[in-house]
């Protein structure tokens, strides 16, 4: 089997519905630009919250893609 290098990249997320949104709002645009993306792991989840009541949830993901070179 060949030796693979893979590359971690920090996403936030935003959504004012759920931190499931919020992280498959990051993945969704991560996926127009990246290629082969491995494992999504969740750093940190927080939410804005306004007059009592949520406003913002906010995710923190560690995204792993396939190392091609470059920068």
């Amino acid at each position: 089997m060949a030796e693979s290098v893979y590359k971690v990249i920090t996403l936030v997320g935003t959504s004012t519905e759920s931190w499931e949104k919020a992280a498959n709002a990051a993945l969704t645009m991560a996926k127009h630009s990246l290629r082969d993306l491995r494992v999504g792991r969740v750093i940190e989840q927080d939410v804005h919250i306004e007059e009592g009541q949520p406003l913002t949830y906010r995710i923190k993901l560690e995204v792993s893609f396939k190392y091609e070179g470059g920068s």
